[in-house]
């Protein structure tokens, strides 16, 4: 039964009543205290007045700052889309509807033009003009202490932060949640090291970098297909996304540096970084390979890269600048297009006053590098050369591997020593072993056993020589890159020196050709595999060859 007469009428004479329940955290929910006193009410409220309760909503776990609430918004839809199942919206008190003055007052009109009432059990109003401002003060003042109330527990949880203690969120993946010891009643939390989901952290920063030892380095994409190929999956068990691989392999947590008060909860948006608090927490990855792979996911973005970089006829493009200004060397022909140069683009565009600018013909710059990096860079003596403090430390990295192992021993262990227990509680007569829970807990302990195994596995592989810079992979890798340098077409032969070199600056006396020894070892590692440019903007650009052929 609908009534379109006032609020206070509508409260009196509506015979049937939806009631929201809602508690702000998922502590409260789980106390099971406060939901159930608001039921408790509610039902004695509406059966004082001989309403009928036709429909629950049940918010376990939500602000009432925020107006995107499913069981809210459910509540709404049904009340305004024609049809209502009940005239009357029974809360304990406003604040239970909403905490932000303007939604409250927003959806208390939606409901309003439905013919359904607001009716709150500790603050009874009509919608006389005395009654709204009460109802408005109620809202402000709850939105004012919801506010004040957040800052304060932000403020205690920043100064938690600053102690190097977790504040209770899901820990990322490769870490734990562990204690670390009494403050009064409270156990305080750190995070540490998992070392099965380590190994699998480990391993995406591996193939992005070296690839599987057969391919190359990987993409994003690419690697997010490895892993789910190879059985790889999430802590739920699910297949991997790019987006979640993205994130780790983007996230500073695991370069030891977590960082808390990142973003606004409401809109997502990054704090300013003095807002933010770094947690010191124990690394899965080394700062230089951290900064490697962001460098690299720069490198490679298509917003940072232009498609005529990867996709031109020119050989040096974006990799030639002018040495006395820093900018680009472009394209520049003569009237009859013979001839072809690389000149300063800043001097072409703003004039001398700019640069003094500079020109060298195109084929010969080309000849100039190729030549060069083929001579005197690309042979084996120079880059064993290049390479022999790498080499030294992968001795050095047996240590670490070492402690690596010791980690996954202790947990493969661990897992059949409780597998073993429960077996031993089953031959004794302890435990029945048709209990449904047994069976469940006996499953866990298997799943984590076997997934322990896998980890060490993979780690203990990891030691194989195949997987080091060896004499072998320095002459391949030698004898492949030369021939790719020197020969073939333009766009190939500019995937190779991209690979290769960061800048070739051109000055009035000499050509200097920058790069760094970090992508040397990569590639070596990769056996001189390269993606060619950036795969999003080249049209052809399909390794398994299945569209735009």
């Amino acid at each position: 039964m609908k009534h379109t007469v006032s609020e206070a009428g509508e409260a009196l004479t509506a015979k049937r009543a939806a009631l929201y329940l809602r508690v702000s955290t998922g502590r409260q929910a789980e106390s099971d205290l406060s939901i159930p006193d608001q039921r408790r009410q509610a039902l004695a409220f509406c059966a004082a007045r001989g309403w009928e309760v036709a429909i629950e909503f049940v918010e376990a776990g939500a602000s009432g700052m925020d107006d995107n609430r499913p069981e809210l918004q459910r509540l709404l839809d049904m009340a305004t889309s024609g049809g209502s199942p009940f005239d009357a919206v029974v809360v304990h008190s406003f604040s239970r509807f909403a905490r932000d003055h303007f939604a409250l007052e927003h959806n208390v009109r939606r409901l309003r033009k439905a013919g359904v009432s607001l009716v709150s059990i500790t603050q009874d109003l009509g919608d006389d003009p005395m009654s709204v401002m009460v109802r408005q003060v109620f809202a402000l003042f709850d939105e004012y202490q919801s506010k004040e109330n957040a800052k304060h527990v932000l403020r205690a949880m920043q100064e938690n932060a600053r102690q190097g203690f977790w504040n209770g969120a899901k820990a990322p993946f490769g870490y734990a949640i562990v204690d670390a010891g009494q403050r009064g009643a409270k156990t305080k939390k750190r995070l540490a090291v998992d070392p099965v989901e380590a190994e699998i952290v480990r391993r995406m920063f591996t193939l992005f970098l070296k690839g599987d030892g057969v391919s190359g380095p990987l993409g994003v994409k690419a690697v997010t297909c490895w892993l789910n190929e190879h059985g790889y999956r999430t802590r739920v068990g699910a297949r991997w996304g790019i987006g979640p691989l993205h994130q780790i392999l983007t996230r500073k947590t695991y370069k030891g540096e977590h960082r808390f008060n990142r973003k606004v909860w409401k809109t997502k948006e990054s704090k300013p970084e003095a807002e933010q608090i770094v947690i010191p927490v124990e690394p899965i990855i080394d700062a230089a390979t951290f900064d490697l792979v962001q460098a690299m996911l720069r490198a490679k973005n298509p917003k940072v890269m232009p498609p005529r970089v990867v996709t031109g006829p020119i050989l040096l493009t974006g990799i030639a600048t002018c040495a006395s200004c820093g900018g680009g060397m472009t394209l520049r022909t003569g009237k009859s297009g013979q001839y072809r140069y690389y000149t300063c683009a800043t001097c072409a565009q703003k004039g001398k006053a700019a640069c003094k600018g500079r020109s060298i013909p195109m084929d010969k710059l080309d000849r100039l590098v190729s030549d060069r990096l083929a001579e005197k860079l690309l042979t084996p003596e120079r880059v064993r050369k290049l390479l022999t403090g790498i080499m030294e430390r992968q001795t050095a990295k047996d240590e670490d591997y070492s402690l690596r192992l010791s980690g996954l021993r202790a947990k493969l262990t661990d897992a059949k020593d409780r597998l073993g227990r429960l077996y031993a509680a089953i031959e004794s007569g302890i435990a029945d072993p048709s209990d449904a829970t047994l069976k469940d807990r006996i499953a866990a302990v298997k799943t984590e056993r076997d997934i322990a195994q896998v980890a060490f596995d993979r780690a203990v592989s990891e030691m194989r020589p195949d997987v080091r810079i060896t004499e072998d992979n320095i002459a391949a890798f030698a004898d492949l890159m030369r021939a790719n340098v020197l020969n073939g077409e333009v766009p190939f032969r500019r995937a190779y020196i991209r690979s290769l070199i960061d800048q070739v600056e051109v000055d009035d006396a000499e050509i200097r050709i920058h790069g760094r020894r970090s992508v040397l070892e990569r590639l070596v590692m990769g056996g001189g595999a390269t993606p060619a440019g950036v795969p999003s903007f080249v049209r052809k650009w399909r390794t398994r060859q299945d569209s735009n052929l």
